[in-house]
């Protein structure tokens, strides 16, 4: 049998339109919260496809819906939103997620992006009190959108993966990195941390979205991503057992 894991993947970006100045991220991670709210997002603000990313190397999935195929790694933009958003459906195991980062920071310099976003939630131990949104980001990031926002730093912890890669390169280069993080429980999707994310995405980009029909929304795909999140735990055997965010 023929191992679908290379050692080094090869990921390739192919965009119809220039993207944005901002790129706002949501990965296929634990309880997929990051992942709902830019699906959420998409659909909500109506945007359209303009570009996808393509994986030669690791297992992959093709999601479909009414019987038309689609990629994994999308991205969506309109005209008049300077934002454009990267839903990834893929589930990019950790030992990977510097050469997944690395494409995509390759794509955005060469595309004049100045900065980019990651939406995600963390499986933490944490009381009532603690279901918000939290940000770590660089300082260029934290000047130009959080000066008057009301989110709080995450106070201590660290990184791995493909946000370990995005954010280490935001630190010494110009491109401004911001990574919003929520709490979130094992089911798929976890609703109520999605619904956070996204108040916090619509309060620093002013994306005019109200997420109030998300509950419904998560409720149609609900399916889709029960499947989604069984492939995720198939995989999290790469995982490391303590994320230590505190």
């Amino acid at each position: 049998m023929v191992n679908a894991t290379s050692a080094r993947p090869d990921f390739r970006i192919t965009h119809e339109t220039p993207p944005s100045r901002a790129l706002l991220c949501g990965f296929s991670s634990f309880g997929l919260a990051g992942l709902t709210a830019v699906d959420f997002i998409v659909d909500h603000l109506d945007l359209e496809q303009t570009g996808h990313l393509t994986v030669e190397g690791l297992p992959a999935v093709t999601p479909f819906e009414n019987g038309r195929p689609r990629h994994h790694t999308r991205l969506f933009s309109r005209e008049d939103l300077d934002v454009t958003v990267l839903v990834g459906e893929l589930f990019v195991p950790a030992v990977h997620g510097t050469q997944f980062g690395n494409a995509i920071l390759e794509w955005t310099e060469r595309n004049q992006v100045e900065e980019l976003a990651v939406l995600s939630g963390i499986p933490m131990a944490h009381g009532p009190d603690e279901h918000r949104v939290f940000y770590i980001a660089t300082d260029d990031y934290r000047e130009a959108r959080l000066a008057d926002s009301g989110i709080p730093p995450m106070g201590r912890g660290f990184f791995d993966g493909t946000n370990a890669a995005l954010v280490e390169r935001g630190i010494g280069s110009p491109l401004g990195v911001g990574v919003y993080v929520t709490p979130v429980h094992a089911q798929a999707p976890d609703v109520e941390a999605a619904i956070r994310l996204v108040e916090a995405a619509d309060d620093v980009y002013d994306l005019g979205v109200d997420s109030s029909p998300l509950e419904s929304f998560a409720a149609e795909v609900q399916q889709y991503y029960a499947e989604l999140a069984e492939r995720l735990r198939d995989s999290e055997a790469d995982l490391p057992d303590d994320r230590m965010y505190m």
